[in-house]
């Protein structure tokens, strides 16, 4: 139940419904990512109606700057400047939204500022340290050779994690007619489709996990076109690729943490330290933008630097 009860008939509330279907609808977003915003804008809503507004014409932009300050404020788990960016980005696009489909007349949220977010490079683990990883997958057993052919596919692909446990075994296509698994297709944000080869390896381990594993592990579950399989035969999740993930990093002795979205982003620092043009990585990435792509020219910059301070004599 909400901190404070809302009116069940509120032009709000009646808006938020409607927000929520078209960004699923029209817009195409996956339910995870309507859920978050759900629960953005019902924080949002009770806000407003602790200060008494129940109709989208009766927001203001001191309400708006009250609940960024209130999520900020909070005693009990005051949220961190991205968290509250998020929510505040939530936000305008609900409001945006209201103006476009005319149900306000003005955007009590077009002037509000996101805190300052501190400057994050994405983390990527060295060539080394990912070999070590990937290695630590080596063995003749079902779950090895499964967890190899699950590692190879993200570090070969940078795929999302999301990604990569939604596949099906027809995402995984044969050029050419050759019998090997040449391309994966990809499934992401928006249902945005996208094309990634494979490396060799990552073919290798795919193809004796299709060959010798899957098959037994599908037929101790129900019929699933899924890729990769639990060993009860059913569609791998996000949290069991994590509990893989960890269990293969703590066997490799590399020291640092790792992280399924580790995988992506030493996929996307790798391909730019061996001479890639940025625009193919965005395609391969699928990022809308390329300058989401180009965060990791900085990291890769960030590498130089250090190698030339390290080695030239008049660096230092």
């Amino acid at each position: 139940m909400p901190a404070v009860e809302r009116v069940v008939q509120s032009t709000l509330v009646q808006a938020l419904e409607r927000y929520l279907r078209h960004i699923s609808i029209e817009r195409g977003l996956s339910s995870n990512t309507v859920a978050a915003y759900r629960r953005d804008l019902e924080s949002y809503l009770d806000i407003l109606a602790t200060r008494g507004v129940t109709s989208s014409a009766g927001v203001s932009s001191a309400d708006v700057a009250a609940f960024v300050q209130s999520m900020r404020g909070r005693e009990d788990s005051p949220l961190a400047a991205s968290s509250t960016a998020r929510m505040l980005s939530s936000v305008r696009g609900f409001h945006r939204f209201l103006v476009d489909e005319g149900l306000a007349e003005v955007d009590p949220a077009s002037e509000a500022k996101p805190p300052k977010l501190a400057s994050r490079l994405p983390k990527a683990i060295t060539v080394r340290q990912m070999a070590a990883v990937l290695a630590a997958t080596d063995g003749d057993d079902e779950k090895s050779l499964r967890d190899k052919a699950l590692l190879e596919l993200l570090y070969a692909t940078g795929a999302r994690v999301s990604e990569a446990v939604d596949l099906n075994v027809d995402d995984v296509i044969g050029l050419e007619g050759h019998g090997a698994s040449d391309v994966v297709r990809l499934f992401g944000k928006g249902g945005k489709q996208r094309i990634v080869p494979l490396g060799s390896f990552a073919r290798a381990a795919l193809d004796a996990y299709l060959t010798r594993v899957r098959p037994v592990l599908s037929s101790r579950g129900r019929s699933t076109p899924a890729l990769f399989l639990g060993v009860r035969g059913q569609r791998m999740s996000r949290q069991s690729v994590w509990l893989v993930i960890k269990e293969r990093v703590g066997q490799s002795n590399i020291g640092v943490e790792v992280s399924p979205h580790t995988f992506r982003h030493s996929f996307a620092t790798h391909l730019l330290e061996g001479g890639a043009d940025v625009r193919v990585v965005q395609e391969l990435l699928g990022h809308s933008s390329v300058a989401t792509t180009q965060i990791y020219t900085l990291v890769t910059a960030d590498t130089l630097r250090d190698m030339y301070v390290t080695a030239h004599p008049r660096a230092r």
